[in-house]
Order: C-alpha cells, then structure tokens, then sequence
C-alpha cells in the first residue's frame, strides 16, 4: 500500500472514530490528510463507503494483533481475557474517551443501511472472537461453549465501551473484566 492511502486511511479511522462515520465527510478526509481530491478517487473509486471498509479492516487488523499480543503474553486464558479489557479500560481513559475504535461507531450507523459495512464489520469482528475461543480451548474450556463464550466477550468489551465513552468512566470496562472473569472461571 502506498504511504498516502494509508495516510489517507489513518485520517479517516480518527475521524470517524470521535465524529462517526455519517458525519465525517470526504471534504474532511481530504483537508486533514492533506490529499488531493483525485487521490482519494484514485486509491478508493467507490468513494466513502470503500473507505470505510478500509477503516474497518485497518482498524479491525490493529485491534486484532493487540489482542493477540496479550494472549501470548498470558498463559492463564482467564488472566489474558481479563488483562486485555483492563488494559483497554486504559487506553479509552488515556484517550479522554474520544477513542475504542471506529468500528463500533460504523456497525452501529450503518449495519442497515450498508451490505458492505456490514460485512466488513462482521468478518472484523468474527475474527476477534477467534482469537478468544483460540485463548479459550487453549485452557481446555468446554469446545461447546468456546463460541459463545468469546461472542459474550466481545459483545461486553463492544457495550463497555460505549458506556465507558458516555459515562466517561473506565468503570464500565473494569466491571466487564471482572465479570467476564467471574463468568469464565465459572466455566473452567
């Protein structure tokens, strides 16, 4: 990838991560990027949604090596579950919650109106919830119940969030690590 698509793609993730995907428009992307309009035509023909797809995937592939960097770190999966939404109960405060990631906000303002958000999101989200149950059947949790443990995961650090964002409070998230905790000792 070229250094002003990812330029391009870095501007528009934060940006639509403290304004929203709706309100964060081209003219923006442009003027914050410093790119010419035709550059933005060039690397995403299909315009604001084929950049929102890229947004997701970058965004979605970022959140996904951190996620897998705190399970190598962490033998004990309950441990390396429970270290991650802390941490990220961190990053959100650190950020004075402004951030926890684009994806939230294009899932929610455009899962019924775009196929290809939609899907970009799903397969982003799918693949984050694999690399939990991977976690998960590594401490021989229940092969049953992996699945639906890790979308209980990442439906909480997705609700979390939100709520640590409004509330502007990390509480939201250091309560969902602690009864994600509860939840998946529960289960060992």
């Amino acid at each position: 990838m070229s250094e002003k698509r990812n330029q391009i793609i870095d501007i528009a993730c934060q940006l639509m991560e403290t304004q929203g995907y709706h309100a964060t428009g081209l003219n923006q992307i442009l003027a914050e990027s410093g790119a010419p309009k035709g550059s933005l035509y060039y690397y995403f023909p299909d315009g604001k949604e084929e950049l929102g797809v890229a947004v997701v995937a970058n965004s979605g592939r970022l959140i996904e090596q951190r996620i897998r960097g705190v399970m190598a770190e962490i033998e004990d999966p309950i441990t390396a579950v429970t270290t991650f939404i802390t941490m990220l109960a961190a990053q959100v405060e650190a950020a004075d919650y402004r951030a926890g990631g684009p994806i939230t906000a294009i899932a929610l303002e455009s899962a019924s109106t775009s196929d290809r958000l939609r899907d970009a999101c799903h397969q982003v989200y799918q693949r984050w919830q694999d690399v939990f149950a991977e976690k998960l059947r590594q401490g021989n949790f229940d092969e049953a119940r992996v699945r639906r443990l890790a979308s209980i995961i990442i439906s909480a650090l997705e609700g979390g969030i939100i709520l640590s964002r409004s509330q502007h409070s990390p509480q939201p998230l250091l309560d969902v690590a602690a009864e994600i905790g509860v939840l998946l000792q529960c289960h060992v």
